[in-house]
C-alpha cells in the first residue's frame, strides 16, 4: 500500500491482517485434497489410453483433471507469496515442485506476479503480468496494424482458446522481461524437469496418448484458469488510474473483483473469488480468505459478481480515461468519432 496514504486508511484494516500466516495441517490437507486426485486421474488417463479405451473416455477425465489444475495452480500461487506453509524452505521447494505440475517456473512467476500486485489498475505500469488492456486514445492513435493486434488478443477465442497453449506451453519457457540471473536459472531447470517428465512418460505410454492427456487437462483447465485471472480485473465497475492518483487499497477493493461462485467451483478455485481480500492481502493462504471476508462486514462489498453478470466482461475492451470506465469496441468508436 502506499505509504503516503496511510493514515487515511480505515481502522478494519488492522484485523485483515490478522489472517496472514500459514496454518500447515490446513496445507497439508489441501495438498492431500488436491495432488492425489489431480495425480489419479492423471495416471487413469494414460492407462486407459495405453489399454486401448475408447477415447471420449479419458477427455471425460480430463474435465475433472482440469479443474485439478487449476486448485494445483492455486497452491503453487499461494507458495509464490510465501503465504501456504509456515517455512519459507518448504514454500519455495513445494512452489518449485508444484510449478512443474503447473507447466509454470516459479521464480521468474512469482517475481512477474509480484509485479502485478504492486501496480494491477496503475495505467503507467502496465505490460506484466496482466491483461492487455489499452485506454481508447491509445487506441484511436495507433496505426491500423496494432488495432488488428489489440483486437485479435481480445477477441475471446484467442483469449481462451488459444491462450492455455500459448501461455502454459510456450510463453513460460522463456524468461519474462526484466527476469534477473536467478529468475532464468531456475527457468532451465524448471523446462529440463518437465522435458525429463514428458520424455519419461512418452517412453511408459507413448508420444501421443502422453501429449493427449497433457494437451487436454491444459486446454480445459488453462480455459478455467484464464477465465478467472480475466474477471478478475476486467469487470463493470473497475479501477484504474495514472501513478499520480493511483492507490494500491482501490486498486484492490475498486479493482479486484469479489465473484460469488457455487460451493464446488469455490473450493476447485481455493477462494481466488475473493480477489478484492486477495489484493488488499496477499499473505493471507487462499485457506483463510472465507474467514476473512466472514469476520469483517466492510469486506462484504455492493456489487459482488456472478457467473451471469461476469460474462458481460467479455465486451469490455478499452480503458474510458475520461468516462472512468471500460468500454466495448463499439462503444468506442462513438467515443472517437468527435475527436
Amino acid at each position: 500500500m502506499n505509504a503516503t496514504n496511510l493514515d487515511t486508511k480505515p481502522s478494519w484494516l488492522s484485523q485483515v491482517k490478522g489472517f496472514e500466516g500459514a496454518d500447515d495441517r490446513k496445507a497439508i490437507v489441501q495438498l492431500v485434497d488436491t495432488l492425489l486426485p489431480y495425480l489419479a486421474l492423471y495416471a487413469l488417463m494414460l492407462v486407459l489410453l495405453h489399454l486401448g479405451a475408447p477415447i471420449w473416455l479419458p477427455l471425460l477425465l480430463a474435465l475433472p483433471g482440469g479443474a485439478f489444475l487449476v486448485r494445483t495452480f492455486i497452491l503453487f500461487h499461494d507458495c509464490c507469496h510465501g503465504s501456504f506453509l509456515s517455512s519459507r524452505r518448504a514454500n519455495d521447494a513445494l512452489g518449485i515442485v508444484l510449478g512443474i505440475l503447473a507447466l509454470t517456473p516459479f521464480a521468474d512467476w512469482r517475481r512477474s506476479h509480484g509485479i502485478h500486485h504492486s501496480s494491477a489498475g496503475n495505467l503507467d505500469r502496465r505490460g506484466l503480468g496482466d491483461i492487455w488492456t489499452m485506454t481508447v486514445a491509445e487506441y484511436a492513435a495507433s496505426p491500423p496494424l496494432r488495432r488488428l493486434l489489440y483486437r485479435f488478443y481480445r477477441n475471446p477465442i484467442t483469449l481462451f482458446i488459444f491462450g492455455p497453449f500459448f501461455i502454459f506451453v510456450l510463453l513460460n519457457r522463456f524468461p519474462s522481461k526484466g527476469a534477473k540471473k536467478r529468475q532464468i536459472r531456475d527457468l532451465v531447470l524448471h523446462n529440463a524437469a518437465l522435458i525429463a517428465m514428458g520424455a519419461a512418460l512418452s517412453i511408459a505410454f507413448g508420444p501421443l496418448d502422453w501429449l493427449l492427456v497433457q494437451g487436454s487437462i491444459i486446454f480445459f483447465g488453462g480455459i478455467a484458469g484464464i477465465w478467472m485471472f480475466y474477471v478478475q480485473h476486467q469487470f463493470d465497475p473497475t479501477y484504474w488510474a495514472r501513478d499520480d492518483r493511483w492507490s494500491s487499497f482501490d486498486a484492490a477493493l475498486q479493482g479486484s473483483s469479489w465473484y460469488r461462485l457455487p460451493r464446488i467451483a469455490q473450493w476447485i478455485t481455493g477462494n481466488i473469488g475473493l480477489h478484492h481480500i486477495h489484493h488488499l492481502n496477499p499473505r493471507i493462504p487462499n485457506y483463510r480468505l472465507q474467514a476473512c471476508l466472514d469476520a469483517i462486514p466492510e469486506l462484504v462489498l455492493p456489487g459482488s459478481m456472478n457467473f451471469a453478470r461476469s460474462l458481460k466482461s467479455i465486451g469490455l475492451n478499452l480503458w474510458d480515461e475520461k468516462g472512468g470506465i471500460l468500454v466495448s469496441f463499439r462503444r468506442s468508436h462513438a467515443l472517437i468519432a468527435p475527436a
